[in-house]
């Protein structure tokens, strides 16, 4: 018997529908692989794939069996122990194989796990999968509305980059068969005519020679005309047709605020960033038409790039307002609110100077926090300092401001998806 195995890869798609359901099949298990992956990851390393491992038992499935069936009488040879009817017992003492991930066991029973790699683009939509920006709204159509392209059938009329080769021909080829139909049709009749005619001529009949002559003659003139319709006309040429159609947009811009000042120490520092981070990818990846705006401030605001943003180091004093206000003027002047989804996301330890804590409660109060669509405070540290007491009598006047603590790495992934976890949707 000959045995084929097909080892191309996966390009035309051979596989990924079965990947897909194996996928859906073991989805919890999966995102909790992804759970502990990020975690364990730096800044750097949270975009990249993962193996993941899966308890053997995990992927047990039904099976039928055939059993051998009958009454069957076995001869074991060297039996000195045994008689008809005593059961072996299973080998106790880690004889019945390795333990999980190839560690031993001290059962009788052991399963190696089922490792697998998710890709890069897998392993971010299983990160990603229920979250969403909160109150996401069409503000409007903007008044310079974006067009989207709609095929519209065919047209006679065209570029020759749209032309539909195989409509034309078809459409040439109709057209042919049309206008040759009528003349074929007495093309026939006259070659009939005229082999009866040859059949029946007698030698010296001059009349019956004179019409044989006329048929050939009418029958030349009929193919000279058939042969004359054109293979390929203009009118049989057809091309795409596409129409422009305006399409709503939902533009919406991230403000991303960190604290940069002497009191974040690179702990705390790491741990803002690790929350840009996954906010940065999270928005870049979900979202096409998204702006973001980066703000860093210790006594001074400053918007920056995004490499400035992640990677530039600056200490000095804390004057978290300053933030506040720039973002506040960047808004007034950029992005209006009747236009615009507006959000932020502000990261620090809650330290700053005494007086400036009322002040950006006020701001959030009153500037902010009626032009946004959601705002998000994050605190790198455990102690309540005079910022967090501030921020907290805001929570219930507004329902679209919320703060959370995190002073662990581990602890920045279960905030970032109860900050922005789908509605209806379970935290993490």
């Amino acid at each position: 018997m000959q045995q084929i195995i097909d080892r191309r890869l996966a390009g035309k798609n051979k596989s990924i529908g079965n990947r897909e359901r194996f996928l859906r099949r073991h989805k919890e298990q999966i995102r909790e692989a992804v759970k502990r992956a990020i975690d364990g990851r730096g800044i750097r390393d949270i975009e990249r794939g993962e193996d993941i491992h899966i308890p053997k038992k995990d992927l047990s499935e039904p099976v039928f069996g055939h059993g051998q069936g009958g009454v069957r009488e076995v001869v074991h040879p060297g039996n000195k122990d045994f008689v008809r009817g005593d059961r072996i017992e299973r080998p106790k003492g880690g004889q019945g194989g390795g333990g999980g991930k190839g560690q031993a066991s001290d059962q009788g029973e052991g399963e190696d796990d089922f490792v697998f790699a998710l890709s890069k683009e897998e392993f971010m939509q299983v990160f990603f999968e229920d979250l969403a920006l909160p109150h996401l709204i069409r503000t409007q159509l903007a008044e310079v509305p974006e067009w989207k392209s709609h095929r519209a059938g065919y047209s006679s009329d065209g570029t020759p980059n749209n032309l539909h080769v195989v409509r034309s021909m078809r459409g040439a080829l109709g057209r042919r068969i049309a206008l040759g139909m009528g003349k074929r049709r007495d093309l026939a009749e006259l070659e009939e005519r005229l082999a009866v005619c040859i059949s029946a001529l007698q030698p010296g009949d001059v009349v019956a020679e004179a019409e044989i002559d006329d048929l050939k003659e009418r029958i030349a003139l009929l193919k000279l005309r058939i042969e004359r319709i054109p293979y390929l006309d203009p009118i049989d040429l057809r091309y795409r047709s596409r129409i422009r159609v305006p399409v709503p947009t939902s533009k919406a811009v991230m403000f991303c605020l960190m604290d940069v000042s002497g009191s974040m120490d690179e702990a705390r520092k790491e741990l803002s960033k690790r929350f840009f981070i996954l906010l940065y990818l999270f928005l870049t990846r979900h979202y096409e038409k998204i702006e973001l705006v980066f703000i860093r401030h210790h006594t001074q605001a400053q918007e920056v790039d995004e490499e400035n943003f992640f990677h530039a180091r600056e200490t000095g004093g804390t004057v978290v307002s300053s933030a506040l206000v720039l973002m506040e003027e960047i808004i007034r002047a950029r992005y209006n609110p009747s236009e615009w989804n507006i959000y932020g996301a502000q990261a620090s330890d809650g330290d700053n100077w005494h007086h400036d804590s009322g002040r950006c409660r006020e701001l959030l109060n009153d500037k902010l926090l009626p032009l946004v669509r959601y705002f998000a405070y994050v605190q790198v540290a455990e102690e309540e300092q005079n910022l967090w007491e501030e921020y907290t009598q805001l929570l219930d006047a507004h329902k679209h401001f919320a703060m959370r603590k995190a002073t662990e790495p581990s602890q920045i992934y279960p905030v970032f998806r109860d900050l922005f976890k789908k509605e209806g949707a379970k935290a993490a």
